[in-house]
């Protein structure tokens, strides 16, 4: 589908206007900040639970999930769905065993819980460089969606577009990033949050109309033009056949189910109110959210395999990332209409504008694990608040350059498989070592290292010799094969890896774990006292 001119004119206004709107936000919060690390990092703890709870699903309800989920389930029918249940279902396990004792036990990153009871040294290196690699992976991803999305709106005939739209969304996470920090960036996820429930409610309601609210018959037609009318609505058009698809389906549940509570830019959302209470609060108020986007994006994506037709969405993005900016012109009249030109236009604004706000949350989250973990660990045992913040500044720079770079290179694949990936990482490195540190009373230091990097390195290591990278059309580099691991996700292998670590690390470790900090740490979790 080749966009018309009226068409481009009209999202790059609505483009411009959210950017103005941001940046707008981020100059007036720059100038009312006081530079300290709290404000920074955590926006001085003053949002109320209503306010983070908007801002945390405005950073979950990623590119990954308006473009890609919908995408495949536009070509891959109910397999597709099963990313939205897994999505949604990882919401209970952050509410039920993370949320309340992270926001007790530290203070701006995943490394404070762990170090609370532990040599401080070795473990926010280990837990640092798991936070930063994770969000790395995750920004990838958003950086393929933006790429995606401008070239349908350009015609897709433009590779220098797509790839200078990549490298202006990175630029613009930095400077949101580094003038306004948790604050800016907290603002900029909430108006976005209310802009994407409202636009994915207006084209579910739009779906279900054209159908008369009769689901049966959205997924009929969905069924009959996805060119596979016997196994789109049944397991297996993805996953299912071999042995190989059935575990690669197994590993992606493990991933996205645990990968959420080890995220690094969801964890730092707690730490922005003022207690636990209120952090479990904004998590109830998160997954109401989150809860309904998710159910809608199964509308969606039914929907433009009923309309748009899974073939064209193939045609068009062969990952399936453009199906929702299809799905909005086909509601609108179609081609060389009106209202397609509107819906599409809007569409693409606010994905445009899910993709910025994730971005500058993903950003900060890691460059705040390089300074508060790594440049505070490997420079000087005591950083000045100031000189960490500014650390955080130049490193939003460098994590934004790399994000480029793989986004620019891994632009052809799917964006919610890519998350399904970071989710797994974050599954592999920081859940173990966060469970562990707030459930176990014999946990070690050397456990603690050995349970990050246990997960982490296996994890990476089998995405480099997986499919993803090498040994299939769909690869990374197609044209090589050094193809040894028969799984697309690692996490059915690394995540048990990650817990096996930290167990072998600490009953084999000669330093007796600290009685008095565990009790200390223990009491912080569970009532508050003494809590930031």
């Amino acid at each position: 589908m080749i966009v018309g001119g009226d068409h481009q004119t009209l999202a790059l206004l609505l483009f411009s206007a959210f950017v103005a709107a941001t940046l707008a936000i981020t100059t007036w919060v720059s100038r009312n900040r006081h530079g300290s690390a709290e404000e920074f990092y955590t926006g001085g703890r003053l949002f109320s639970p209503m306010e983070n709870g908007f801002a945390i699903a405005g950073d979950y309800m990623s590119a990954a999930s308006f473009l890609g989920i919908s995408g495949l389930i536009a070509l891959f029918g109910y397999d597709g769905m099963l990313y939205s249940v897994g999505f949604l279902v990882a919401w209970l396990v952050v509410l039920l065993l993370v949320a309340e004792l992270v926001r007790n036990c530290g203070k701006f990153t995943l490394a404070d819980v762990v170090a609370a009871r532990m040599n401080e040294r070795p473990v926010r290196i280990a837990a640092g460089t798991s936070s930063v690699t994770v969000s790395v992976l995750y920004l990838v991803a958003q950086m393929v969606g933006a790429g995606s999305l401008v070239a349908l709106l350009l015609g897709g005939t433009s590779d220098a577009a797509r790839n200078w739209t990549v490298i202006g969304v990175g630029a613009l996470m930095v400077v949101y990033v580094s003038l306004g920090g948790m604050r800016a960036t907290t603002w900029i996820q909430i108006v976005k949050a209310v802009l994407l429930m409202a636009g994915t409610i207006t084209l579910t309601v739009l779906v279900l109309l054209r159908f008369h609210g009769d689901i049966n018959l959205l997924l009929n037609s969905a069924a009959q033009h996805s060119g596979h009318p016997k196994e789109f609505l049944a397991p297996g058009l993805k996953y299912g056949g071999d042995w190989t698809a059935r575990f690669d389906f197994i590993s992606l549940g493990l991933a996205l189910v645990l990968g959420t509570a080890g995220l690094p830019h969801i964890l730092s959302r707690f730490y922005t109110v003022p207690t636990a209470r209120a952090a479990r609060r904004s998590v109830v108020w998160s997954i109401g959210l989150i809860g309904g986007f998710y159910l809608m994006t199964i509308v969606l994506g039914f929907g433009a395999a009923a309309l748009v037709g899974s073939d064209a969405v193939k045609a068009s993005n062969p990952a399936g990332n453009t199906a929702v900016a299809l799905l909005a012109y086909d509601l609108g009249g179609g081609a060389g209409s009106t209202g397609g030109t509107v819906l599409f236009a809007v569409v693409a604004a606010v994905a445009f504008a899910t993709i910025l706000a994730v971005v500058a949350g993903i950003t900060l989250a890691s460059s705040a694990s390089v300074a508060h973990d790594l440049y505070a660990s490997l420079r000087r045992r005591h950083a000045k608040q100031r000189s960490e913040v500014t650390v955080a500044r130049f490193a939003s720079v460098g994590i934004g350059a790399v994000a480029i770079g793989l986004g620019l290179l891994a632009r052809d694949l799917n964006v919610a498989f890519l998350v399904g990936l970071a989710f797994a990482v974050a599954a592999s490195a920081n859940l173990p070592v966060l469970l562990y540190s707030l459930f176990w009373r014999n946990f070690t230091t050397r456990g603690a290292v050995w349970s990050v990097y246990g997960g982490l390195v296996p994890a990476l290591v089998l995405v480099l010799v997986s499919p993803v990278v090498s040994g299939s059309p769909e690869s990374l580099f197609p044209d090589v094969d050094f193809q040894f691991f028969p799984l697309q996700n690692p996490g059915l292998i690394s995540i048990p890896l990650g817990f096996l670590a930290g167990w072998l690390g600490t009953v084999t470790s000669p330093d007796l774990p600290d009685e008095a900090k565990h009790a200390e740490a223990e009491v912080r979790a569970l009532t508050g006292a003494g809590a930031v």
